[in-house]
């Protein structure tokens, strides 16, 4: 009966259903078939989303809507385009360390395609970047949002396992900061080839002056690092912490939120909470019914059935989850792969924080790749054009962004250093 529920769970991600549906359809089935209570349904899917860090979702979405409306997308872009807008190709290089900045206010991948793209896609293509390098940067410098802190994925790989997700938080700053610079070292080539334009340096004064405009933007990152760090609060209370933060700077120091639109921006990060807590919960359910029938064991015993080798292993475990990344969306691979691979990762000696990076690097780039590169879509829209031409433009983003994870994946101290020397205190 587990093969029906494999082949119910892939028909449907191939017609198109949302992978909730798909989780949560497929169990069904298999329930049915097995003649186990239906029961079963909502006690699985309650005790799956029944976990205190889980709050940090709803706190990190609001933080991240609230501080976009107040106008911080806007500062932030002025601010990096000062800064390195001067490079050749520098508005891409503006949209790779806006991303680079923004990441530590939104979390999402998807969230900095949107809010950035929104802005800096037509702006390139006016300023005569073509559109598939425009849409394609921007997609790319959109995955580093989820790596360096803080992290939606993070928090779903806390969860799953019990790791703090304070460590796995640092874990991804200097791995994030690898590959932006990665990135931004191909577009500076690819800008240089094709002649795109850069700005005049912007003198010293008009910089500061920049800088000031996005301190209250950049203090929001400083704030939930040094307190979670500082262990004046847990992640949880650090998404609550960025959400008043968010509040009182965009009323009160950027004035461009105003009380009337509180509600709207509470209401789209509930619907947005809403269904990656239902995916949460669905995914429990179907990791349930694996367990049950001893796949993951399965799983663990097949890859270290053909080696035990660490490195061996890390390459495998690399090339599945790039496989996985290509169809599923980030958060339901992590809920139905990530504690089977990691059981296989811990067997050979691989450190849980080292292996939960590599695991949420290779998703993230998932998310620009088709054929269900989430990104790739966002930034379409924006641009119009096809995906494929913007595939087509990624390939060197994507060259490097795999590259990157090959350093993650075998210098593990890019991971574990800082996690050990903040955590060690």
């Amino acid at each position: 009966m587990v093969a029906a529920l494999f082949i119910v769970f892939l028909v449907l991600l191939f017609l198109g259903l949302p992978i909730a549906f798909c989780l949560g359809i497929s169990s069904l089935v298999y329930l049915w078939t097995m003649g186990i209570p239906l029961i079963v349904i909502p006690q699985k899917m309650y005790s799956g989303i029944d976990v205190f860090v889980l709050l940090c979702i709803p706190g990190f979405i609001l933080a991240g809507n609230l501080m976009n409306r107040g106008g911080i997308s806007d500062r932030i872009i002025r601010f990096c385009n000062a800064l390195v807008g001067h490079i050749q190709g520098g508005l891409a290089q503006a949209n790779i360390v806006a991303s680079m900045i923004f990441a530590g206010i939104s979390g999402t991948a998807v969230a900095d395609t949107a809010s950035l793209g929104a802005i800096l896609i037509p702006a390139m293509k006016k300023e005569g970047y073509d559109a598939d390098f425009s849409c394609a940067v921007t997609a790319a410098s959109s995955t580093i949002g989820p790596i360096i802190p803080p992290s939606m994925p993070m928090i779903i790989a806390g969860t799953l396992t019990g790791l703090s997700v304070g460590r796995l938080f640092i874990a991804g700053a200097v791995p994030g900061l690898l590959l932006g610079v990665g990135l931004m070292i191909v577009a500076y080539f690819i800008s240089k080839k094709r002649n795109y334009p850069k700005g005049e340096k912007v003198p010293r004064r008009l910089l500061l002056r920049e800088f000031f405009g996005a301190f209250w933007a950049l203090m929001l990152t400083v704030l939930i690092l040094y307190g979670i760090v500082g262990g004046f609060f847990s992640p949880t209370e650090a998404a609550m912490v960025a959400c008043l933060y968010a509040v009182v700077v965009g009323m009160f120091v950027y004035r461009d939120l105003s009380f009337r639109e509180l509600p709207g921006l509470i209401l789209e990060a509930s619907i947005t909470t809403a269904s990656i807590i239902v995916l949460v919960g669905l995914a429990n359910l179907f990791a349930w019914i694996l367990t049950s029938e001893q796949i993951p064991q399965m799983v663990a015993d097949f890859l270290l059935g053909i080696t035990k080798n660490k490195f061996l292993i890390i390459l495998m475990i690399n090339l599945l989850l790039l496989f996985v990344g290509t169809f599923m969306e980030t958060i339901a691979a992590l809920l139905t792969l990530f504690p089977t691979l990691l059981a296989v990762a811990l067997q050979v000696g691989i450190d849980p924080i080292h292996f939960s990076m590599i695991a949420v690097l290779n998703l993230m780039i998932g998310l620009t790749t088709p054929p269900v590169g989430v990104c790739l879509f966002v930034a379409s829209s924006i641009g119009k054009i096809s995906i494929s031409r913007i595939s087509r433009a990624n390939m060197p983003f994507l060259a490097v962004s795999i590259f990157v994870l090959l350093l993650v994946s075998y210098i593990p101290a890019l991971s574990t250093w800082l996690p050990n020397l903040l955590f060690s205190r």
